[in-house]
C-alpha cells in the first residue's frame, strides 16, 4: 500500500511538472512533426512533436535567407550587388539554378533563385558573398539560432543537403520563420513569385511550394525534400490582417506536407482571429499642473496592442479604459497614465497600458514668476 501511495505521488508530481497539453481539436495529420504559429504574438495555436529533432532538407534555406536580409535591410548588402559563383557553388547538386564558375548573378536574383527553385547553388553563392567561406556562414547562422532561442538546431551548411548531425526542430523553424517574415516583410517579393525566369528570360523558374498558387493568402515560405528527411515545409499565409506559419516535418509524400500544412492553416484561420485593443477608444487630453503645458495627450502603448482570440470571442468582446483625471509635472513621455482592459464574456484577455505622448517639463520659478506677471498685468485696452 505504502509503494502504490508512493508511486501516485510520484505520478502526480510528473504530470503537475509535465502538463499534457490539449487542444481544441485533434487534426488528422500526416506528418511527423508540424506547429502552427501566430507571427505577430508568437503563439502557438497547435503542435505535434514539435520539439523532436529532424532533419529539415531546403526549409534549413530560410536560416539563409533570414541573415540575407538582415545584411540587406542594415545597409551591409544591397539587392543590386552583384555576386561571382565559385567553383564550390557551382559544384551543387538537388536544386540549382544551374551557376556556372565565375557567373556573376545580382543578390536580388540569387533570392529569387532561392525562394523560387530552393537553388542549392544560389544558397552557397550568397553565404561566401556575406561571410567568405560557408564554414563561417553556418557559425552565423548556428550563433543567430541561439539568439533567437533555437535549442533544438544544429546547422552543418546552408542549404540542407543531407549531412550529419544536421538538424532542427518544427517548433526551432517557426521561430525563425518568424524572424524572417515579422522584421524583412520585404521578403515577400521573393516568396509570392509563382513563375518568373532568370538570366535575361533564358532560365524558368517555377515556384516549389505549390501553396503559393492553390491556397488563398499564401505568403511563402520554403519547402524541402530528401530521402532521408521526407517532405517538410515552412508555408506562411495572411488573411484578414493575420498571418500564419505552418510547419510540417517528415511528411512521406509531397501531397501529405501540402495537405498537412493548409489542414493547420485552415485550422488557424476558421477559429483565431487578431483584434486591436484600442479599437473605438477614445483617449482624451489629461491637465498637467504646474508643467510647460497644460495638457498632454496619452497614446495607447504599442506593445501588446493586438490580440489573439478565439473568434467565439469577437461578438463578446468590450474594452474598458481608465486614466488619471490631472498629473503633476514633470512627466515623461512613455510614463504610464491608465490601461485599457479588453475582456470577453467577463474573462480578462488583455492589459494594454496609456502612456503619455510627450514630456512635459515642470515649470522653473522663472517660468511661473513671468506667468503670474502675465496674469497681474491688466488686459490692453481696445482703441
Amino acid at each position: 500500500m505504502r509503494r502504490f501511495l508512493c508511486a501516485m505521488a510520484a505520478a502526480v508530481m510528473l504530470a503537475a511538472a509535465f502538463p499534457a497539453r490539449v487542444w481544441a481539436v485533434e487534426l488528422p495529420i500526416h506528418s511527423e512533426a508540424v506547429i502552427l504559429m501566430e507571427k505577430e504574438t508568437g503563439k502557438i495555436l497547435y503542435a505535434k512533436n514539435e520539439h523532436e529533432q529532424l532533419q529539415p532538407a531546403s526549409v534549413t534555406k530560410v536560416m539563409t535567407l533570414l541573415l540575407t536580409m538582415e545584411a540587406i535591410d542594415s545597409g551591409a548588402l544591397r539587392y543590386d550587388d552583384m555576386v561571382t559563383a565559385s567553383d564550390y557553388a557551382s559544384s551543387m547538386g538537388g536544386s540549382q539554378i544551374f551557376l556556372s564558375p565565375g557567373e556573376q548573378m545580382s543578390v536580388e536574383d540569387l533570392l529569387k533563385g532561392v525562394c523560387v527553385a530552393s537553388g542549392n547553388d544560389a544558397s552557397v553563392a550568397l553565404a561566401e558573398h556575406l561571410a567568405g567561406v560557408t564554414e563561417l556562414f553556418v557559425t552565423r547562422m548556428n550563433n543567430r539560432a541561439k539568439e533567437l532561442g533555437m535549442n533544438d538546431t544544429n546547422f552543418v551548411n546552408c542549404n540542407g543537403l543531407p549531412a550529419e548531425g544536421h538538424v532542427t526542430s518544427a517548433y526551432d523553424i517557426a521561430l525563425m520563420s518568424r524572424e524572417l517574415i515579422l522584421h524583412h516583410p520585404d521578403i515577400r517579393r521573393f516568396t509570392t513569385i509563382w513563375m518568373d525566369t532568370l538570366r535575361d528570360g533564358k532560365s524558368e523558374l517555377s515556384n516549389t511550394n505549390k501553396l503559393i498558387r492553390f491556397y488563398d493568402g499564401a505568403t511563402g515560405l520554403k519547402t524541402g525534400s530528401t530521402s532521408s528527411a521526407g517532405y517538410c515545409i515552412s508555408a506562411t499565409a495572411e488573411r484578414d490582417g493575420m498571418e500564419l506559419i505552418a510547419v510540417t516535418l517528415k511528411a512521406d509524400t509531397s501531397q501529405d506536407r501540402f495537405e498537412d500544412a493548409k489542414t493547420l492553416l485552415n485550422y488557424g484561420f476558421s477559429t483565431y482571429a487578431l483584434a486591436d485593443a484600442g479599437e473605438g477608444v477614445t483617449l482624451k487630453a489629461i491637465p498637467v499642473e504646474l508643467g510647460t503645458a497644460d495638457w498632454v495627450q496619452p497614446v495607447l502603448s504599442g506593445e501588446g496592442r493586438r490580440i489573439l482570440l478565439e473568434r467565439s470571442q469577437l461578438a463578446d468582446l468590450e474594452r474598458t479604459v481608465k486614466m488619471d483625471g490631472s498629473l503633476d509635472a514633470p512627466v515623461k513621455r512613455g510614463q504610464q497614465v491608465g490601461q485599457v482592459t479588453v475582456t470577453s464574456g467577463g474573462t480578462v484577455l488583455a492589459t494594454i497600458p496609456i502612456v503619455a505622448g510627450k514630456d512635459v517639463p515642470r515649470l522653473t520659478w522663472g517660468q511661473m514668476f513671468l506667468r503670474l506677471l502675465r496674469c497681474a498685468l491688466p488686459a490692453p485696452r481696445a482703441d
